[in-house]
């Protein structure tokens, strides 16, 4: 049987080229290993969290757990001490991304400016030793500075004669020392952050509104830091969310004191969970999950907006 030459033949369908089906198997091939990872040992224990947090806290971590509801995040928001230290975050949290990112960002127009010279280096190593140093060590170093009987500070400020500084005995001046502490420990990432951004800023910009007649003040406001946005977005995200997960500090320095000054959330659900009360703890802990995730979120979509 002969096939009619006027029979429009179909073509045949085009196989991938090689080089796409090459390009998608090295992506695959890189992205899936850290995708199971994060599923893993990130998404997962939330999943699992959140189910203890509906449970008894005598049953939490049996293989027969008895689920209670949201009794466990009604007792939780019901507790004055819980009320307390969610204020007392928020408040630290709000200094602290404020104070780290603002000196940060003072730090890194320093480094880059010009008459710095051969000290650029110097300051940039001094700068980022604190990141790579163990929290705990670095911590317990600025509890003997604040110590009021043999403690540096003090020592310096009674050599200049000035009233001594009370540090972590007091409650009025606890959350800067413990703020001190944490800018030291975690500027130098913020300031490498905006120096990548700084490197990658058109100068002639600036030079341009400088032979207009602009000052320094007016350069800065109006051509640097519109174009250090996306730094200043991420990094205050990051800091948002570094800053309302405050627990390694406050460990090592205050265990929450004086006068529950510093019982910040982190801390208060790692003792409620030290007692054995796991389903109050993982509630607390879901609670605070949800408000990173909300409040980081809002600032980064506020933050693009404002980029866009």
């Amino acid at each position: 049987m002969s096939m009619s030459l006027s029979t429009p033949l179909r073509a045949a369908p085009r196989a991938a080229p090689a080089s796409a089906i090459s390009a998608r198997g090295v992506f695959l091939l890189f992205a899936l290993p850290f995708a199971a990872l994060t599923i893993v040992f990130g998404l997962w224990p939330i999943v699992l969290s959140f189910q203890v947090s509906l449970t008894s806290s005598a049953t939490a971590l049996k293989p027969s757990a008895t689920y209670v509801g949201f009794a466990n995040y009604a007792a939780v928001l019901g507790d004055p001490v819980f009320r307390a230290s969610l204020r007392s975050t928020l408040l630290y949290t709000a200094l602290a991304v404020v104070a780290c990112v603002g000196f940060s960002l003072a730090y890194a127009l320093l480094l880059n400016a010009p008459a710095l010279g051969r000290w650029r280096v110097a300051f940039k190593v001094a700068a980022f030793l604190p990141v790579v140093t163990p929290d705990v060590a670095g911590y317990v170093v600025w509890r003997w500075l604040y110590d009021g009987s043999f403690g540096a500070v003090n020592a310096v400020l009674g050599a200049l004669r000035l009233p001594a500084f009370p540090g972590l005995a007091s409650a009025d001046t606890v959350t800067f020392a413990v703020l001190v502490a944490e800018l030291w420990h975690h500027a130098g990432f913020y300031i490498v952050i905006f120096l990548a951004n700084l490197a990658l800023c058109d100068r002639s910009l600036a030079e341009a509104a400088a032979l207009d007649g602009a000052t320094r003040r007016q350069v800065l406001w109006h051509v640097v830091l519109p174009q250090l946005r996306p730094a200043l977005l991420i990094n205050g995200v990051y800091a948002l969310i570094q800053f309302l997960k405050t627990f390694t500090v406050v460990v090592v320095m205050t265990k929450g004191g004086p006068n529950d000054a510093t019982n910040f959330v982190s801390y208060y659900a790692y003792q409620l969970f030290d007692q054995g009360r796991y389903g109050e703890a993982t509630a607390m802990a879901t609670i605070l999950f949800a408000i990173v995730l909300v409040i980081a979120l809002g600032a980064y979509r506020l933050g693009q907006g404002k980029t866009a």
